[in-house]
């Protein structure tokens, strides 16, 4: 038996079930076009008879996309001939039809009579809907695929006799899905294992899995199913769908490439496409990917207590099991927080720019560390300040924000007025501008007569609820030169003039050392020329 698993993927179609997630057509193309630059083996693009939009997304793709098309259909001839309407345009595509096989799906989707009175009579019923599903089907095309829904509550003597028939049908690829997420991974390893050896035509179709996560067991029932027989694999993108969504594609393939030690099972799916894949995913569905998901998660690649980092930087191997170039991801991410040590800092450091010795990085630790029990995360504009970065300590500090009050309203142009300390002395002006920032940075301006150049404007809740303080961190820059300030405050507003006003005293402050040190230049020039 082949060791390769084909890569059925259903994110525009069970995964666009997930609620809200409704893709438009343009949408679900360049997903589409996307899956085929990662190399999935077949993409189920949608469930054509189901509404146009659907119908015109599958023929979209269809006629553009070169991977195995496959569109759903149940075991009805309205929807087969849907199905093959919106796919008849592909280069190569699939009829996927389906029908419930356990005893709860087919006495609650065919209680009424005429699909007979007993249980045994329906199911004779649902034998014969199942053939000639996929007969009619197989009049449009060799490539067809049956499913059992629930299969994993279904009777595994009925499955094997279902199974069996759609076979003898001409399904060429049969699928065991795990509806509802039921089954336990050893469990459903052995009813993979049980059809291969009860339907004794099972060697002329490809068994199929389709595992749901109701139980988070969704990835490890679709491995087991491949360590049982199963050679095609159904799965989402970010492990989207119905409910707790399907089995992850990124994580199911993956693991086979990691454990390669004791799994002899591949694919030929381009794995440094798998983030891009996932980003375009979460962004066109608005399903944000939690941070801690498994390979593609922010965090998946993350380090932030000081054992780890000191670990990773020295070898990755420590504490990564891939590397995150392998799925698409840029670099290793060490996270600066309270948990981190001094050599995490360092590295920073030196990714930043800085070169510190042993002695100064111990001062400079201290100061992180006080700093990082305030904060969640440090950033690198934090590190920037924290290092003095042309900044001042608090006794160097030329201007300060005394007063600011702003006025603003939806028929009102915004204005602003500060008055700063300057030493001893005071200055007030007003200013408006295109916004309440601008006019209190355009205030600011004219009480300085100083004109600079925003580089950038980046603002961050500190904390949570609606006194939550906001941290605004700013750049400007003097010719090569940048400048940064920081400021806090429960008022975004009054957090932008803090931040502003400390850019601009780092900005003085350099300006005037640039100043002693011309003029000490000058003086010595002036004195190699006497002598």
């Amino acid at each position: 038996m082949d060791n390769r698993v084909i890569i059925f993927d259903t994110t525009l179609r069970d995964g666009e079930q997930s609620p809200g997630a409704s893709l438009n057509v343009y949408e679900k193309l360049e997903i589409a076009r996307q899956l085929e630059k990662l190399n999935v083996d077949v993409i189920e693009a949608g469930f054509p008879v189901s509404s146009p939009t659907q119908f015109e997304a599958v023929q979209r793709i269809s006629a553009e996309v070169n991977a195995v098309i496959a569109g759903l259909a149940r075991a009805k001839e309205i929807d087969i001939k849907a199905a093959y309407d919106a796919l008849k345009e592909a280069k190569r595509f699939r009829i996927h039809t389906f029908i419930g096989t356990s005893d709860i799906h087919i006495l609650g989707k065919f209680g009424d009579e005429r699909y007979g009175k007993s249980l045994a009579d329906k199911r004779k019923t649902i034998v014969k809907m199942a053939q000639d599903a996929v007969a009619y089907a197989k009049s449009f095309t060799s490539d067809v695929e049956f499913s059992a829904e629930d299969a994993g509550r279904t009777d595994i003597e009925f499955l094997s006799e279902i199974i069996e028939a759609a076979i003898e049908s001409g399904a060429t690829t049969v699928n065991i899905p795990d509806t509802t997420g039921y089954t336990f991974p050893w469990e459903f390893g052995n009813k993979i294992a049980d059809l291969r050896k009860r339907v004794k035509n099972i060697d002329k179709a490809i068994i199929s899995v389709h595992c749901h996560d109701d139980l988070g067991l969704g990835v490890a029932n679709s491995l087991s199913g491949i360590e049982n027989g199963a050679r095609q694999v159904e799965c989402t993108i970010n492990g989207i769908g119905e409910r707790a969504g399907n089995a992850s594609l990124e994580e199911i393939v993956i693991a086979l490439k990691v454990r390669k030690d004791i799994c002899k099972y591949y694919t030929k799916i381009n794995t440094e496409e798998i983030y891009n894949t996932s980003k375009m995913v979460s962004s066109f569905t608005g399903i944000i990917v939690q941070p801690n998901k498994a390979i593609v998660g922010e965090n998946a690649f993350a380090h932030e207590s000081g054992i780890h980092q000191d670990g990773v930087l020295k070898n990755r191997q420590t504490y990564e099991i891939m590397t995150p170039e392998s799925v698409g991801v840029t670099k290793t991410k060490i996270v600066l927080g309270r948990h981190s040590g001094r050599h995490g800092l360092k590295s920073r450091l030196h990714e930043l720019g800085y070169r510190v010795s042993d002695k100064e990085l111990q001062v400079i630790y201290d100061q992180f560390v006080a700093l990082a029990d305030k904060k969640k995360e440090v950033f690198d504009d934090d590190l920037r300040i924290l290092m003095g970065d042309q900044a001042l300590a608090s006794n160097q500090e030329r201007y300060e924000l005394d007063y600011i009050h702003v006025t603003m309203g939806t028929t009102s142009i915004p204005t602003a007025t500060v008055r700063i300390k300057i030493g001893d002395d005071f200055i007030q002006e007003s200013a408006t501008g295109d916004g309440a920032v601008d006019a209190t940075f355009n205030a600011i301006e004219r009480a300085l007569d100083i004109s600079s150049k925003l580089e950038s404007y980046n603002v961050r809740s500190v904390t949570s609820g609606r006194q939550a303080m906001g941290e605004v961190i700013i750049r400007i820059r003097e010719h090569e030169h940048s400048f940064t300030g920081r400021g806090v405050s429960t008022d975004v507003i009054e957090a932008s003039a803090k931040a502003y006003i400390q850019a601009l005293n780092q900005r003085q402050l350099y300006l005037e050392m640039k100043e002693e040190e011309d003029s000490f230049n000058r003086s010595l020039s002036d004195l190699s020329q006497a002598v």
